[in-house]
């Protein structure tokens, strides 16, 4: 009996590998239409509470709630990335100015070097850095660009999705319950707190590099707020984005950088470890090691959206294996309860 049990075991891992196989290249070749579909559904769990709170509390009718959210979703899309598109579009336009504040930076940089003690000429190596080209700059920020209007091409089909979701969520039915209760009610929790935990993080961030006088500081605070939805990787690459635009800031000073890169790290690692574990509690019940590897599973997948992403999805995969007697195993792995 013990044999048999070990050799079902064995297959059912064999069998969940070819699934997930499968399944992931079925998502990959979908991704198209699956990832505005599932961008829909979380945007929905972040704007369910406001239709709810105009219905119940504004008695505003059901329709008319679901129209002026769906505007205010689309307000708030379009806000952040025409910040971010005038941000890289600013500085496109100064990458000459740019160029010239590293052609300085690396000018005093030598110049504080004993270059000469080591047999090598100064001005041979200011020369090199003269051949900076500001055509690859402003090539790179136009491939920028482009992505940010290749995310904006599918708003239409997201926010098609969100309408109908929407539509269907205000209506009238019966409470949800089993697993789709308990996936409703943790991803909404996780994604709301997240939201909340993100808007805290990117305005502080603004206020802080506002204050410091630091070129982009409205269109650094977006990032944050956009990358704080990738745990651990997303605030580390947040708080060395401003770097090169302090460094490279005429009236620059040692005590401007260290205040520009240390106290947005100071907001990261603060919400990230005390604010956000306190609001999210167990909420996704996710070991670290398992939500890195997801990061890396479906950002390989879906690209920088799959790694947004991938935290509430892994999230609903691990809630499904739990209900499931013979993969419940993996489920407590995901966990961090089984020893990886």
């Amino acid at each position: 009996m013990s044999a048999y049990r070990s050799e079902q075991r064995i297959q059912t891992v064999c069998l969940l590998i070819l699934a997930g196989t499968a399944i992931g290249a079925a998502l990959e070749w979908l991704q198209p239409v699956v990832v505005p579909f599932v961008l829909a559904l979380f945007l929905r769990l972040v704007l369910d509470p406001v239709v709810a709170f105009q219905r119940d509390r504004l008695r505003i009718p059901g329709a008319v709630a679901v129209v002026t959210t769906l505007f205010l979703g689309i307000a708030a899309f379009f806000l952040i990335g025409g910040t971010l598109a005038a941000a890289v579009s600013e500085f496109s336009a100064n990458a000459g100015r740019y160029q010239a504040g590293l052609e300085n930076l690396v000018d005093r940089v030598l110049r504080a070097v004993p270059l000469k003690a080591l047999g090598i000429e100064p001005g041979a190596q200011m020369d090199v850095m003269s051949l900076v080209p500001v055509g690859a700059t402003r090539t790179v920020l136009m491939q920028v660009s482009g992505s940010l209007f290749a995310i904006l091409s599918k708003t239409t089909l997201v926010f098609l999705f969100l309408l109908f979701l929407l539509v269907g969520s205000s209506s009238a039915r019966p409470p949800l319950t089993g697993i789709r209760a308990e996936v409703d009610n943790r991803v909404k929790r996780y994604v709301v707190a997240k939201v909340f935990v993100s808007a805290l993080t990117g305005f502080l961030v603004y206020a802080i590099l506002a204050v410091l006088d630091v070129d982009f500081a409205r269109s650094f605070g977006a990032f944050a707020f956009l990358l704080n939805f990738i745990p651990s990787v997303g605030s580390i690459i947040s708080s060395l984005l401003p770097l090169p635009v302090v460094l490279l800031a005429p009236d620059v000073t040692a005590l401007r950088v260290v205040l520009a890169i240390g106290l947005p790290a100071l907001v990261q690692f603060v919400i990230g470890n005390i604010v956000e574990p306190r609001l999210m509690g167990g909420s996704l019940d996710l070991h670290p090691i398992t939500i890195l590897l997801a990061l890396i599973f479906w950002g390989m997948i879906w690209g920088v959206v799959g790694m947004f992403l991938a935290v509430p999805i892994t999230a609903v995969v691990k809630l499904a294996l739990e209900r499931i007697e013979i993969t419940a195993p993996v489920a407590d792995l995901l966990a961090g309860r089984r020893p990886f």
